[in-house]
């Protein structure tokens, strides 16, 4: 009664700890716990309080299951067999691992016995130390779990998926270690490989044959290939730390003919503890030496840049300007066009009444002059340049006529920079046809 009663409690106290509504035989990944709710008291009997406790339950435990040909033990026996242990500790905790089944006492007889949740706590702990060694990754641990149930034709998926846990986890310390280029790091990646190389192998083997097993669960060979994939893609890992190796082999760098290289240099660095690389710094200093790796050109044009352009660059305003209204055309500035030659020549033209000769007509202060009024006297008579508008058309409108003696000589002239010219005459036009051939 007092066992139900005890169970009663501590559902109550289970309850507690779960939102409202919520019923703790109805979650599936707690059912598991609660229908081994004896072996897990059996546990919490051995484990539960601090270290020197614990050690002595299970020393005293593992003692008394230690002894095969004679399993059961009568009180004085355990006493005689501990007798480094204190009487009275050695009491208590007999009678602590009695009262949770881990012993048990046969009235008639008189003596101890472990007891069945005993025996399944040695067999576990037994098979967690001996894997203890040389199983850092746990892996041999797990594949001997998955091995005793395939032997057996238990598979669990809680075993499988523990397993393919690891592997992946393995596989991701393994990439990491390859993409961070470090020598050190891949061939402590490529020595943690060969040690849980046996139980990867060992470990393909039992997934093929769970895998042959036609009464199997599709859960169970969903998780069984999943393994598989994942121990192959450790078995293939060998070859991609061989090959990162050889890529690294090729950049090493051997200093002078000393037989020695840089990765020699990094593994003696990595030897030394953190004193030993203090020392070596001591007195070394003291001065500012010039670092003779460092190209002061190389660094002056690179301070040039942070300290001037940089700042510079983050000063200078490279957004576009703001929309703007266009101008107005009738406000912009227009140069007046010099006509006061054209002005003049024209006056002198149009006050001709009689014929008057080339040579006393073309007078200019300069070359530029006289060629500008020569050039303008082709004009007269022409009639598209008296249908236009401006100064050259009023000059065109005159009532001259420009007169070319082609079958004389040229004619002297005084005009400035011209020693010959044509000889002709300007004249008032009249009803006759008029030639303005030049």
């Amino acid at each position: 009664m007092s066992g139900q009663t005890d169970t009663a409690v501590h559902d109550e106290r289970l309850q507690d700890l779960f939102r409202d509504g919520i019923v703790a035989e109805d979650l599936p990944i707690l059912f598991p716990l609660l229908r081994g709710r004896g072996l897990l008291r059996a546990f919490s009997a051995l484990f539960h309080g601090g270290e020197t406790q614990v050690l002595l339950r299970l020393l005293v435990l593992r003692t008394l299951g230690a002894r095969s040909h004679a399993t059961e033990w009568a009180p004085q026996e355990i006493r005689d067999q501990l007798a480094f242990v204190d009487p009275v500790k050695l009491e208590t905790v007999v009678q602590r691992l009695k009262d949770h089944d881990l012993l048990v006492y046969d009235a008639e007889t008189t003596r101890y016995r472990v007891g069945n949740l005993g025996r399944k706590a040695l067999g576990a702990l037994a098979t967690m130390l001996e894997f203890e060694q040389g199983d850092d990754d746990g892996l041999g641990y797990l594949t001997a779990q998955l091995a005793a149930g395939q032997s057996l034709g238990r598979i669990s998926t809680d075993e499988l998926g523990h397993l393919l846990s690891r592997l992946t986890e393995l596989k991701e310390d393994f990439d990491r270690a390859v993409l961070s280029g470090s020598e050190h790091r891949i061939r402590r990646a490529s020595e943690r490989l060969e040690s849980v190389w046996t139980w990867v192998e060992k470990g393909t083997e039992i997934v093929a044959a769970i895998t042959r097993e036609d009464e199997l669960e599709p859960a169970v060979h969903r998780l069984a290939q999943a393994v598989g994939r994942a121990q192959s893609a450790l078995l293939r890992q060998a070859g991609i730390f061989q090959r990162e190796l050889n890529k690294i082999d090729q950049h090493r760098v051997h200093l002078g003919r000393t037989g020695l290289s840089s990765s020699d240099l990094v593994g003696w660095l990595r030897a030394q503890d953190a004193a030993g690389l203090a020392a070596f710094e001591d007195g070394q200093l003291l001065l500012p030496l010039p670092a003779a790796f460092v190209h002061d050109q190389i660094a002056l044009d690179v301070a040039e840049y942070e300290l001037l352009e940089r700042e510079r660059v983050a000063a200078a305003v490279t957004g576009l300007p703001t929309a703007e209204e266009p101008p107005n055309t009738a406000d912009l500035p227009v140069d007046e066009e010099d006509l006061r030659f054209l002005e003049e020549w024209h006056a002198e033209l149009a006050a001709i009444e009689a014929p008057r000769e080339l040579e006393t007509t073309l007078i200019g202060d300069d070359y530029a002059l006289s060629a500008y009024r020569l050039s303008l006297l082709g004009l007269l008579g022409d009639p598209e340049s008296a249908a236009l508008e401006g100064g050259t058309a009023e000059l065109a409108r005159l009532p001259l006529a420009l007169e070319i003696d082609s079958g004389k000589p040229l004619v002297s002239t005084d005009l400035p920079q011209i020693a010959l010219i044509s000889s002709g005459r300007l004249r008032p036009r009249d009803g006759a046809k008029d030639t303005t051939d030049a």
